[in-house]
């Protein structure tokens, strides 16, 4: 070969670094929400997910897709979908790290929190595993309402071994759970959906029944179990399917194909076929659609955390490199302009952070009433902002690195993973419109504009736009008639909690940029508009990765 040229002003890999010590904003938030917290774990997650290996482990589980197996050699049919063992180890890092049902076990102070913070640290690797997780984060709780079932499949739920082979349950130490809820017809109106659920006797678990139907979006399939809306003959319900029955045949569950999508490469979604499956009754017959919005407050909590995740990690790539890349003269991170783009991007990952980490903590107190309700209030206002969010927050630190954000190779590639990654946070669970519209439901108990004002009182008089905000926002709540402006309500509701957040949290420079920008007009429709008098020094030495 003919030496052309040096290689020379290309950023070394942001490699070897531990997460969770160079997170201020998800300390802080730790600390806020759960002062006595042991994060000796979180600790050692950090530094596992910060290694050249599980960087490596979730590229290739990404490149090496899930392949569907239909039939074996022999032509019997099977139903199974394989994976790269990147994707095992990751899932069993994730489950060893008590990310999916371990919080329901009640073994520490604050798990919910705990949780939370493992969670968006596992996300900044983006490894497209975590649906999985999550799901089975949320069916755990739904799944006391069937006590049989519960005794019998709850210990494996929240046991931290994972355990990937198709074999029938009680062979396991570990379980993970899906769900299937979306129909080609209906979509997020679930109220629409025909699979049919006909009584077939009772057993041990409870009332059994066989299911004929669909789901158009069956994430996981390779779950161990799953719970299902169906049309039973006292409404629409919610049904526990195993992939294997107790007897050790295989359900009559068909996976039709696996979904082409844009991101979430790693982790099999799916379109299945039930031909009189066998599953059991979960709770009342006709009240699927409320166990659904319970288990839909989990998913979406995660959906935020996830999006938090994606955020910082984006920043910490785009930090890295513009403090060590050359450009007319002098690093990048030191040309004013890309110092007021990086600072915008670090306020706006410290707010999701902070919004994320406080519904975790509600999730803690849920013997409480006030946070009980902010449970209910700010799960749909986080999942609308926060993800709405990802989308232009990551191309906006894609533009940081440039060409080489944009490629998919070396450490830099994951910046186009996360940018493909961030939508389905924000389609996944329900869109904009459904949560502005599950917050105008909340929205009406008669407590709401009380427990929002209850919220925003420790930042009373720090920020005078803050203060106008929070005045207007029970009147608003209280005025609002039809949904037309509910997506408005959604997002400054958004902005006040995360700024009254961030006056307990973050510093003062954090809380004044944040308020002087969002809140006080300050600010344009991209990032990288901050007025000039911003302490972008401080902002940017509090965000750094390592």
């Amino acid at each position: 070969m003919h030496a052309t040229h040096e290689v020379f002003n290309q950023p070394a890999a942001l490699v070897g670094y531990n997460l969770f010590e160079t997170n201020q904003a998800l300390r802080s938030a730790l600390r806020f929400n759960a002062p006595t917290l042991d994060t000796a774990a979180l600790h050692r997650l950090g530094a596992e997910l910060g290694t050249a290996e599980m960087q490596a482990h979730a590229r290739l589980a990404n490149v090496h897709t899930p392949q569907l197996r239909s039939h074996d050699r022999f032509g019997h049919r099977i139903d199974q979908v394989e994976f790269h063992p990147s994707y095992h180890a990751l899932m069993n890092a994730a489950v060893e790290a008590g990310l999916h049902g371990t919080p329901w076990a009640g073994q520490k102070p604050s798990p919910h929190v705990l949780r939370a913070g493992g969670f968006m640290l596992f996300s900044e690797l983006e490894p497209s595993i975590l649906c999985p997780i999550s799901m089975t984060y949320a069916v755990t709780p739904a799944l006391r309402r069937n006590e049989a079932i519960y005794d019998a499949w709850g210990p494996r739920l929240t046991s931290r071994r994972y355990d990937p082979e198709f074999k029938p349950y009680t062979q396991k130490l570990g379980v993970t759970m899906g769900m299937g809820m979306t129909e080609k017809q209906g979509g997020s109106d679930v109220r629409a959906n025909t699979a049919q659920a006909l009584p077939d006797g009772s057993d041990g678990w409870g009332q059994r029944y066989r299911i004929t139907g669909h789901k158009w979006f069956f994430s996981a399939p390779m779950c161990d179990a799953f719970l299902v809306l169906a049309q039973s003959p006292g409404g629409l319900s919610c049904f526990f399917l195993p992939r294997v029955l107790p007897d050790g045949s295989l359900n009559a569950l068909y996976i039709q194909r696996l979904k082409d999508k844009l991101g979430n490469k790693a982790n099999a979604s799916s379109e299945v076929e039930f031909v009189q499956a066998t599953a059991w009754l979960v709770g009342e017959e006709g009240r699927g659609v409320p166990q659904i919005l319970e288990m839909g407050t989990m998913t979406r909590l995660d959906c935020a955390l996830g999006t938090s995740g994606l955020m910082r990690q984006a920043l910490c790539l785009a930090l890295h490199h513009t403090r060590q890349r050359q450009a007319f003269g002098k690093r990048l991170i030191e040309h004013d302009l890309m110092r007021n783009v990086l600072a915008d991007l670090a306020i706006e990952s410290e707010a999701s952070c902070a919004l994320s980490m406080r519904i975790a903590r509600s999730f803690d107190r849920q013997d409480e009433p006030h946070e009980q309700l902010m449970a209910r209030l700010l799960t749909p206002i986080a999942k609308f902002w926060i993800c709405k969010r990802g989308s232009s927050f990551a191309q906006e630190a894609m533009e940081c690195l440039g060409g080489n954000g944009y490629v998919e190779e070396g450490g830099e590639g994951v910046m186009a993973r996360i940018y493909r990654e961030m939508p389905v946070n924000s389609i996944w669970e329900g869109a904009g419109n459904i949560m502005a519209l599950d917050l105008l439901r909340a929205l009406r108990r008669e407590d709401a504009a009380s427990a929002l004002a209850m919220e925003l009182a420790p930042a009373r008089g720090m920020h005078a736009a803050l203060d106008r905000l929070a005045q207007s926002l029970p009147q608003r709540v209280e005025a609002m008639s039809n949904e037309m402006e509910a997506r408005r309500l959604t997002q400054d509701m958004a902005l006040a909690v995360q700024a009254a957040l961030l006056a307990q949290t973050a510093p003062a420079e954090v809380f004044a940029a944040f308020c002087d920008s969002r809140l006080a007009g300050n600010w344009g429709h991209t990032f990288g508009t901050l007025g000039a008098d911003t302490a972008f020094d401080k902002i940017l030495q509090r965000a750094m990765p390592a």
